[in-house]
Parts: C-alpha cells; sequence; structure tokens
C-alpha cells in the first residue's frame, strides 16, 4: 500500500523538488517562453499588417489599373475620333481636288472647243469668200469684157476708197 499512501517525507521533497523547478523555470525558462510568445505574437501581428497593406496595395493597384484602362480606353476613342476626321479631311480634299482638276479639265475643253469652232468659221468663211470670188470673177468677166465696162468698174472703185479714207 506504499503506493496509495506516500510517506511524509516523500512528500516533503517531492514538494521541494517541484518548488525548485518552478523556481528554474520561473528566473529562466517562463521570460523565454514569454519572449518567444511575444516574438510570435509580434510576427503574426506584422504579418496581419503586411497582409493589409498588401490588399491595401492592391486595392490601389486595381484602381490605378481602372485609371489607365479608363484613360488608354479615351486615348482610343480620341485617336478614332481623329482618325475619322482625318479620314474625312483627306476625302474632302481628294473631293475639292478632283473638282478642280476636272473644272480645269472642262476649262481646257471649251477652250478647245471654242478654237476648233473660230478656226472652223475661219476656214468657212475663206471658203465662202474663195466661193464668192470664184463667182465673182467669173461674172466681172463676163460683164468687163468690154473697155468701157473696166474703166467704169475701176473709177466706181477709186470714187468708193476715196469716201472711206
Amino acid at each position: 500500500m506504499e503506493l496509495f499512501t506516500p510517506d511524509f517525507g516523500l512528500i516533503f521533497w517531492m514538494f521541494v523538488s517541484v518548488a525548485i523547478l518552478l523556481f528554474i523555470l520561473y528566473k529562466w525558462g517562463w521570460p523565454v517562453i514569454l519572449k518567444s510568445i511575444e516574438n510570435r505574437a509580434d510576427l503574426i501581428d506584422k504579418g496581419v499588417e503586411y497582409a493589409q497593406n498588401a490588399k491595401e496595395q492592391l486595392m490601389h493597384a486595381q484602381e490605378q489599373s481602372d485609371k489607365y484602362l479608363a484613360e488608354a480606353r479615351r486615348q482610343q476613342a480620341e485617336m478614332l475620333r481623329e482618325a475619322d476626321k482625318m479620314k474625312n479631311q483627306i476625302i474632302e480634299d481628294a473631293r475639292s481636288a478632283a473638282q478642280k482638276e476636272a473644272q480645269k479639265v472642262m476649262d481646257a475643253a471649251k477652250l478647245a472647243i471654242e478654237q476648233e469652232r473660230k478656226e472652223a468659221q475661219l476656214q468657212f468663211r475663206n471658203e465662202v469668200s474663195s466661193f464668192a470670188l470664184d463667182i465673182a470673177a467669173k461674172v466681172v468677166r463676163d460683164q468687163l469684157r468690154d473697155e468701157e465696162a473696166q474703166t467704169k468698174l475701176v473709177g466706181t472703185l477709186l470714187d468708193e476708197m476715196e469716201k472711206q479714207n
């Protein structure tokens, strides 16, 4: 039965050894344990703080990327508007140049037509006058066979020339 009922000396020495163990733990072990627990708590707090900072930075980066995307879209829309304006300007310039060129061609054609018309009139006039002179020569030849008629005609022409001058 000794196991169930220990002696007073055994209890005393067990109590003294536990007290010494607790004193050693209190003096040297407990501060180390508390310090490591505090370090671990600080490490966890820093990790949480780092995670919060990372989350804030991620949110800030997301906002920045949204801003950059919005700016890029705005610039893209602006570039498309500018390209459309340039396209319309180029088309308008080409249309204007084509109209000017067409007007030049039309003016040149009108001028060529006018010159050809004048040349045709001149040629027609020359041919008509040639026919008229041929006819007049034949008529005059018939009428001026005698010398008296020739003299009368020359006198009449000289009188008309004097009146004109």
